[in-house]
């Protein structure tokens, strides 16, 4: 795959470690972190060619996923046009409002992340959420709802291998709050989360995983704003990378994010790898560009998100039919259509 380039380079960049491939979802992938790296200058080389995460997603597993949620749309509201529900919401004033519980794991002193820097990755999340960055409002908000330090060494070092013990000893609340661990994951990546599309499957594997360089502050440098975890909290709430698929249709399945070959590094400039129209959105979060080059999500990627929320993550999940009569505010598509 694309992003397998990407992670190849690092690898020759990090101390060489032993590796586990243990997963709670054949979907991720990702070598386990390597405890010698992230004490060594290889390890903070390595970081500036991270991948964020371990999201892979090859076109049959985007398609399922568009497909379901097209499909959970239509139970719900009668429809899958994105436009139609999210106006539909909007009409009910209904605000997406996201509680957050963060569990910070430690290794002794190593990795206990204090509530200072936890309440600016809040305020770092509402911002971007926000359109404070320099894209469009999605109009979600975070509120810290819980705080807990847990000293594990095992899981602070190997927090995928412990993925499944560690969620189920600390996961708290129901689909629609998010849970965010962090841990050293890694220098060859950063983070890990799952969709909301899986939660009906696996509900007490529901959840974000950061590494804690890479919150405000953090010693990651390149990746040190915490936009780690508004990249990896995108996936939470629906969102694909903008290199989906490549320049191959549905890509990310958004219509405003452009195709792009391959994910960015850096903050490359002027580049556009696949000949659809639009320039690569290396300044997009969902992208793996340097904190310092990432400022936005596009409105179709807030709609998704939207529509995401009502469909997967909603505190009151009651089905509503959409009046279908009604003309939405802006042109019609349904999820996953052509771009």
């Amino acid at each position: 795959m694309r992003r397998f380039a990407v992670g190849s380079l690092c690898a020759l960049l990090v101390t060489l470690c032993a590796a586990s491939s243990s997963k709670s979802d054949e979907i991720r992938r990702g070598g386990e972190p390597c405890a010698a790296s992230t004490r060594s200058g290889a390890g903070q080389s390595a970081a500036r060619h991270a991948r964020r995460d371990g999201e892979d997603l090859d076109p049959r597993q985007v398609d399922a996923l568009l497909a379901d949620l097209r499909r959970t749309l239509r139970e719900r509201f009668g429809t899958d046009d994105e436009n139609r529900v999210d106006a539909a919401l909007r009409m009910s004033r209904r605000r997406v409002v996201v509680p957050v519980r963060f569990h910070a794991i430690s290794s002794g002193r190593r990795g206990r992340v204090g509530p200072s820097t936890v309440r600016r990755q809040i305020s770092t999340l509402n911002a971007a959420y926000g359109g404070r960055k320099g894209g469009v409002d999605t109009g979600v908000r975070f509120r810290l709802a819980g705080y807990d330090v847990t000293d594990r060494e095992s899981w602070f070092w190997h927090p995928q291998r412990h993925e499944g013990e560690m969620k189920r000893r600390l996961r708290r609340g129901g689909p629609g709050t998010l849970n965010i661990f962090s841990a050293a994951v890694g220098t060859d990546m950063l983070g890990f989360s799952t969709f909301p599309q899986w939660y009906r499957g696996e509900p007490r594997m529901d959840g974000v995983v950061v590494d804690y360089r890479s919150l405000p502050g953090g010693s990651n440098r390149g990746f040190d704003r915490g936009y780690t975890a508004v990249h990896e909290i995108g996936h939470w709430l629906g969102l694909m990378h903008t290199f989906e698929n490549g320049c191959e249709p549905p890509g990310d399945g958004v219509a405003d994010t452009p195709y792009e070959a391959e994910p960015a590094t850096g903050c490359p400039s002027g580049r556009n790898s696949c000949p659809q129209r639009g320039g690569d959105p290396v300044h997009n979060f969902m992208d793996y560009a340097q904190d310092a080059c990432m400022r936005e999500f596009t409105a179709g990627q807030g709609r998704r998100v939207r529509a995401a929320w009502a469909a997967y993550r909603a505190p009151n999940r009651r089905a509503k039919a959409v009046d279908l009569r009604t003309e939405p505010t802006t042109r019609a598509r349904s999820v996953g259509g052509a771009r």
